[in-house]
């Protein structure tokens, strides 16, 4: 008995190894995700003492992340034979992500599995995020306000035409507006989102905390 467990361990091994992460390169559409900044650290930001919560920052709309995803579900921690970026490589990000260590973590569960380099990774994340206008109209809020999220995201398809109402989606994070997540094909045109993805915060009165 103890050498059939044996052989059969041994035969199990491999497969238990393979099973950790999916194929990089294996997804079908990306999801950018935009996350208000001031918002973001009034939830956990400040907490932190995130550098990204300094007040001599001004951060609106920061880039959190470009991810793979599946028309059901999404990659992660793939595994990749690519070189990590340098911290060098991750600070340059933080004029769109806020931090470097935000880059790194986003390469290291998101960026793996898109098959690219991490130059090139971050270089598609920042054209991604150059395809959106962000609103200028939150830049102007001098003060909290409470409102409907299907506001935030009239206001992205009005400075954005190119998007639909299924290629945006608007999340809420407790009580306060969250993200808004734009779905795009590999080329970075707007794509509708899939059913996991395209859940719309249905608040009606929305925390949105105006830049420090």
């Amino acid at each position: 008995m103890r050498r059939i467990l044996l052989t059969l361990a041994l035969c199990l091994t491999p497969l238990a190894a393979t099973a950790k992460g999916e194929r990089a390169g294996d997804f079908d559409y990306y999801v950018m995700a935009l996350s208000w900044s001031a918002n973001w650290c009034a939830l956990e930001g400040d907490a932190r003492n995130s550098p990204q919560c300094d007040t001599s920052e001004d951060h609106g709309w920061i880039l959190h992340g470009l991810w793979p995803q599946f028309h059901r579900g999404y990659p992660s921690f793939c595994k990749t034979a690519k070189r990590a970026p340098s911290r060098s490589m991750t600070g340059d990000m933080a004029d769109i992500m806020g931090t470097g260590g935000l880059a790194w973590h986003q390469w290291n569960k998101h960026g793996t599995c898109t098959n690219l380099s991490a130059p090139d990774y971050y270089e598609l994340s920042r054209r991604a995020y150059a395809t959106v206008t962000r609103p200028s109209v939150f830049r102007k809020l001098d003060r909290t306000v409470k409102l409907p999220a299907s506001v935030v995201e009239d206001a992205f398809i009005k400075e954005n035409p190119h998007l639909t109402r299924d290629s945006i989606t608007i999340t809420c994070r407790q009580g306060y507006i969250q993200e808004a997540r734009i779905c795009l094909s590999r080329d970075l045109t707007p794509v509708p989102c899939g059913r996991d993805v395209i859940k719309d915060c249905t608040l009606k009165d929305a925390v949105f905390t105006p830049l420090r």
